[in-house]
């Protein structure tokens, strides 16, 4: 696949177009990246953080996934720091017994690329890395976006730095990479009349990471640690999904339970909260001894919880020459592993069209020009919004199937993975399932993007 931009016959190259991104996350990077890789040249990346420090947990890194970070030159190195996920086993979190097995041995041989464990660090500074080697990209630290002040013909925005000083910036596009609490997204349905906050989901989750050194002395948390294996414990709504990072070096293990232990008083800027050991321990006290001993080796004071937020569904990703991505329009819960992996594909599908937009050759106004980026942006949420969309709904399905408590519900699905186990086939948990695996993994977000923009771009013509 070509990675340099393309120039209408009759007008300018679309690299030509200086593009501003709010949010230097996963999507934020990705977007970047992608950007310079088609051969746009002037690309401000502005994040509120000093430096990007990463920090975080696991992170699960999917074929869809890794095939983007192949191409972009960047996976080698966060490969080198993850581990291939060959089975997973999904487990009654009281008793520890087995619900269900799946093997997932030949991902990579079914799918072209694997399906790995990794640290979050490891894939934000292999994007960062990435996005260091392009002289296109400029990083602008410690700015954070104040407010959008126009969006067409060419969008301003203020920003303002650490000391209190603000400035007004002008770009040919405004891409929103600036997560669930986007302040982009909401000015821009602001200008609509609209409005979608952020809302709570009555859920949180607890990060945990266990270093070898702590789990050496028992043998049935060393066969976790030294497998190729995710393992989760479910129970009634709640559960831990748990799997080896960093070279097995370190056990990650994240929660999900109901969100009751958060106090608006103590709620940070990112939806977390110091939590409390004994807490955590409460919480998952009717679950078996093997989990309760690995939470029992967290250090007191180094709990933290977050409360998960999502947001209705937007009735638009863009507006003018602004565009949304990632968590800033469809933020996901996290039972299908596919959040990041959705929002760097969304940069990715963002840099193909905006690499084939036709401009004129002469635009004194920038009307024509604007209006063409805008026509472009709407092709990428024709590529984009029915599939986050269904993968955002599979995630939700997949946490009330897996948080069942008794009745005859929980009886069919714990029926349904006894068969899976016993003769293969689809199961429950949609992350594990061999169905979900092949619709989510086979889809080649840039390729399907480089085929489609004529034709969805001429309707967005006929449509203007």
């Amino acid at each position: 696949m070509a990675v340099e931009s393309t120039t209408d016959a009759a007008g300018r190259s679309p690299s030509e177009l200086s593009i501003a991104i709010i949010g230097a996350g996963m999507g934020g990077l990705g977007c970047a990246l992608a950007l310079a890789k088609k051969g746009f040249t002037d690309i401000q990346v502005y994040e509120t953080a000093s430096n990007l420090g990463f920090v975080g947990a696991g992170i699960q890194m999917a074929p869809n996934l890794v095939r983007i970070l192949t191409r972009w030159d960047c996976w080698d190195k966060i490969a080198a720091d993850s581990t291939d996920v060959r089975e997973t086993s999904i487990r009654d979190g009281a008793s520890n017994t087995e619900l269900t097995h799946v093997d997932m041995g030949n991902i990579r041989d079914k799918y072209g690329f694997p399906h790995c464990t990794g640290h979050r660090a490891s894939l934000a500074g292999g994007l960062y890395d990435g996005c260091r080697k392009e002289s296109a990209i400029t990083f602008h630290f410690g700015h954070a976006l104040v407010s959008v002040d126009t969006f067409s013909p060419k969008p301003t925005f203020t920003i303002q730095t650490r000391d209190s000083r603000t400035r007004q910036v002008t770009a040919d596009v405004l891409v929103a990479a600036d997560g669930v609490k986007s302040l982009t997204r909401n000015a821009l349905l602001s200008q609509l009349g609209l409005a979608a906050e952020a809302e709570p989901t009555g859920q949180a989750a607890y990060r945990v990471m266990l270093p070898r050194e702590k789990m050496e002395s028992d043998p049935d948390m060393m066969a976790l640690l030294d497998s190729n294996q995710v393992t989760r414990w479910i129970g009634e709504r709640r559960h831990w999904i748990a799997y080896p990072i960093h070279g097995r070096q370190i056990y990650n293990m994240s929660s999900i339970q109901p969100d009751v232990n958060f106090e608006a008083p103590s709620l940070s800027a990112t939806y977390t909260t110091k939590g409390s050991k004994s807490a955590m321990l409460s919480v998952f006290d009717d679950f078996c001894p093997l989990v309760k001993k690995m939470l029992d080796l967290v250090p007191d004071g180094e709990v933290c919880e977050w409360k998960l937020h999502v947001h209705k569904p937007l009735p638009t990703w863009s507006h003018g020459s602004v565009a949304l991505l990632g968590d800033a329009c469809h933020p996901t819960l996290p039972h299908l592993n596919q959040g990041a992996a959705m929002a760097i594909e969304d940069g990715a599908v963002l840099a193909e069209v905006l690499a084939r937009v036709p401009l004129p050759a002469s635009d004194s106004m920038g009307e024509q020009t604007a209006r063409a980026i805008s026509k472009a942006l709407a092709v990428y949420e024709e590529l984009r919004k029915e599939r986050t969309s269904t993968l955002v709904d599979l995630a939700a399905f997949s946490g009330r199937t897996l948080h069942l408590g008794e009745g005859k519900a929980k009886e069919e699905r714990d029926r349904q993975f006894a068969e899976a186990k016993k003769n293969g086939g689809n199961v429950p948990d949609k992350w594990a399932s061999p169905d979900v695996q092949k619709m989510i993994y086979t889809h080649d977000c840039m390729q399907v993007a480089a085929e489609r923009f004529q034709e969805l771009y001429c309707a967005a013509t006929a449509e203007s």
